[in-house]
């Protein structure tokens, strides 16, 4: 019973880890408008951080443009202002009734690069699957240590661990292949 627990435990965290990287992702702009790509930005509204979600209508009407419908007129600058500090370099252009944001085009340069940031956002994601798999065989290795388990149970349970781990990296480098097909799509 104990093993299983731990394995629970493991599979919990390593559904996280995978969660993270498609978090990150969806932030990753590639030449497509997103929601997801001003998810993240926050507006001091009210001297509040909030989302940009909770204080205005987010809608992408074609593959290109977002835009943004503040709820309350006096959100119009904070927004404005919020996106250009923000780091995805967009340019939005506000007519007092709607802020619109129009996503160019990705230069191949750029697309190179976006890449990479992909690659060590996997990267990142497999160094926590790995982290988590070392937690779970030294709770294994110490369950054996404390008798609880035997040494067969544990070598058991450390192929299983190892077999879970493995298709988690094989889910992460998925992603990634997905993400780079998306990024070098013109």
């Amino acid at each position: 019973m104990m093993i299983n627990e731990v394995i629970d435990d493991g599979t919990k965290r390593m559904d996280g880890a995978l969660t993270s990287l498609e978090g990150d992702f969806v932030r990753l702009r590639t030449g497509r408008a997103s929601t997801g790509l001003i998810d993240h930005i926050m507006v001091d509204y009210y001297g509040t951080p909030t989302p940009i979600n909770q204080v205005a209508s987010v809608a992408v009407p074609d593959s290109r443009t977002i835009t943004i419908q503040p709820w309350d007129k006096g959100a119009f600058a904070l927004i404005d202002k919020a996106l250009l500090k923000s780091d995805l370099g967009l340019n939005p252009v506000n007519d007092g009734k709607l802020i619109r944001i129009c996503i160019p085009p990705l230069t191949e340069e750029r697309r190179k690069d976006l890449g990479k940031i992909a690659k060590k956002f996997t990267e990142d994601s497999k160094v926590a699957l790995r982290n988590v798999r070392r937690d779970m065989n030294e709770t294994l290795k110490k369950l054996e240590k404390d008798k609880d388990i035997s040494s067969d149970e544990m070598h058991d349970a450390q192929d299983r661990v190892q077999k879970l781990t493995d298709v988690y990296v094989k889910k992460c480098d998925e992603l990634l292949a997905a993400k780079d097909k998306e990024i070098m799509e013109i």
